[in-house]
Order: C-alpha cells, then sequence, then structure tokens
C-alpha cells in the first residue's frame, strides 16, 4: 500500500470513529447541568454539602438526561444573589442552605428563625413536614422557587467568641456577634444582649481574624469543616436557634423538566434529606468533640434569662411579618 491509499485509510476509519461517538457525544452535550449551590465547605463534615452531595450522586446515578455538579463555598456567589438568580432561572439550579437567608424572598419564612422556639428535631420535623412546611412552600412557588426538602442544621447555632469567654448570660453584653442578614436573626442576638452585625458568610473568616468581630454563631459542624478553630478560642452552647435548611431550586428550571426528571429530582432531595435528619444528633456531639480536640474551650451556660427574654421576641417578630397563625401551630405541635 502506498502512503496515499494509506491516508486515504486512515481518513476513512477517522470519519467511521466521528460517526460511531457522534450520538453518545450529542447525547452528553444534550443533559440538562443540575448546578447545586451551598455557602459552606466542600466537606462532607457538614450538614449542606453532604445534602448536595446525595443528591448529586443519586442524579447522575439514575438520571440519563441530567447531569448534577456541586459548587461549593459561595463558587456561583453569595447566598442571597444565588436565589436571586434562581427566580430568574439563571445561575444555580438548587440551592441548599439556612432558611434565614430565604426571609429576604417569603416574610413569613421568618417563623422558621425565632429563637429558643424549637423543643427538639422531632418537633421541628412535625412541623416542616406539616402544615407550617407546606403553607411556606406553596407561597415561595409564587415567588420562583420550588421547595424539595427540609433539612436539619447538624446542630442548634451557638456562640463562637475569639478572645472573650462566655460563662454567663451578661457576657453576651456588647459583643459584636455575626449574624446572618435577616431581621429575624439580628433581633434573636440583639434580645440576648449583643450587637449584632449582620455580614456575608464569605466574610466571616477575615473579620474574626483582624478583630473586626468579636465572634459569630453557627452550628458545631459548620464551625469545625470551616476551621473556626484557627481564629476563634471559644464555643458558648447557647443554643438560641436552630436554623433549619432548605433544598429550594428554580422553579423556572423545574418547570423545564420532563415528569421523570422532576421525579428523579424530588426523590434525590427526599433522600439527602431522610440521610441528613438521620445524622443530625450524632454529627453535632461529633463536631463538638473534634473542636474540642482542636484546642478550643466549650461551656454551656445557664440559658434561662435567655429563653425569657426570647418570648417576646418572638411574639413580636411574628406579627411584623404576619406569621402569628404558624407560630400558634408551632407551639402547639408536639
Amino acid at each position: 500500500m502506498n502512503r496515499q491509499s494509506f491516508l486515504r485509510g486512515v481518513a476513512a476509519a477517522g470519519a467511521l470513529a466521528l460517526a460511531v461517538l457522534a450520538p453518545d457525544a450529542a447525547v452528553a452535550q444534550a443533559k440538562k447541568q443540575i448546578k447545586i449551590s451551598h455557602a459552606t465547605a466542600v466537606d462532607l463534615g457538614n450538614d449542606n454539602h453532604m445534602v448536595a452531595w446525595v443528591m448529586r450522586n443519586y442524579i447522575n446515578e439514575f438520571s440519563d438526561t441530567l447531569d448534577a455538579r456541586i459548587y461549593g463555598a459561595n463558587q456561583l456567589g453569595e447566598e442571597r444573589a444565588v436565589v436571586e438568580g434562581m427566580q430568574l432561572g439563571a445561575g444555580a439550579t438548587c440551592h441548599v442552605g439556612g432558611t434565614a437567608i430565604h426571609n429576604n424572598f417569603v416574610r413569613r419564612m421568618g417563623v422558621l428563625d425565632l429563637p429558643f422556639m424549637w423543643k427538639g428535631y422531632a418537633h421541628a420535623h412535625a412541623v416542616l413536614d406539616g402544615e407550617v412546611g407546606k403553607s411556606l412552600a406553596k407561597e415561595y412557588e409564587a415567588r420562583g422557587i420550588k421547595i424539595l426538602g427540609w433539612q436539619d442544621s447538624w446542630g442548634y447555632r451557638n456562640v463562637v467568641t475569639t478572645k472573650k469567654e462566655i460563662k454567663t448570660a451578661a457576657d453576651l453584653k456588647g459583643l459584636k456577634i455575626r449574624t446572618i442578614q435577616t431581621p429575624t436573626y439580628v433581633a434573636a442576638l440583639n434580645a440576648m444582649g449583643a450587637s449584632a452585625t449582620p455580614m456575608a458568610f464569605g466574610e466571616v473568616y477575615t473579620a474574626l481574624q483582624t478583630g473586626v468581630l468579636d465572634g459569630f454563631e453557627h452550628s458545631p459542624p459548620v464551625v469545625y469543616t470551616g476551621k473556626y478553630y484557627e481564629v476563634a478560642k471559644y464555643v458558648t452552647l447557647t443554643g438560641h436557634l436552630f436554623g433549619p435548611t432548605v433544598t429550594a431550586c428554580s422553579m423556572r428550571e423545574w418547570q423545564s423538566f420532563t415528569d421523570k426528571e422532576r421525579q428523579v429530582l424530588a426523590d434525590a432531595a427526599k433522600l439527602a434529606q431522610d440521610i441528613n435528619r438521620n445524622l443530625s444528633e450524632q454529627r453535632d456531639a461529633e463536631a463538638i468533640d473534634l473542636l474540642k480536640a482542636k484546642g478550643m474551650i466549650v461551656n454551656t451556660i445557664d440559658k434561662a434569662p435567655l429563653v425569657s427574654a426570647a418570648a417576646p421576641v418572638q411574639d413580636d417578630l411574628a406579627k411584623q411579618i404576619g406569621a402569628e397563625d404558624l407560630l400558634r401551630i408551632i407551639r402547639a405541635t408536639k
């Protein structure tokens, strides 16, 4: 075979290979991208990433038309901007995070973040799986967001400080404590005597490091996986907020999916929710032990003065956001 014949043979073989591969490439390219966003560390030790991880793996295993990817640690932007984009059908497909950020879009959702309101994990589950959760999900759909799951924050939110050790409720007075940019959280921290300082989550580490903040408040797993033990020394088990988390998706994208695709997404979110809830208490306790091992000092305090101060705050905030009916149901739920 001369050189020209050989080249013609190679060209023909290449064309045949492309023809064979083309359908597979077209299918891969045609897959719809599911972008799952969250703000916390890309670490299975925190609840948001674990939920996103379960969802991604389930979707990619059971759908031939969807391709899910995780964008953690605010890779797609700060949480509020991500949710705003989802309302427009842009950016993230789904977001996993605390309900607090969603208060900016559905004011009545703030009832879930009232201080010292929850009796425990079982109480929260009963509320979120019942009338309150269904009502809030319906209101959110009207604003362009589809709720697929209600999860637990792995541990109640506690106060974490850099230099001052909190031994009594009075020790919180005047401390600049970072919290989420929502009126409910700000009011809760102020009622505890602290000087609530709203700030984007991505700025907290540096603000603690430079002394702009005296501390912040979050759950033990987030404190550990975010390595905040590097810039803070004390954890005070105030347990002031439970902060449920929610898997929220763009309604515009949801409506663009087939029935089969929607079912896969819904099943993925349900599995992630179930796993998340079953691990809550265990992961909370484990994280506290890990923080102690990193040298953090963990204190308990008498919360009675804080709980007493919270009762009128619950009533006032519920009235402000038009959620007095929901608060009554939450209080009555066993």
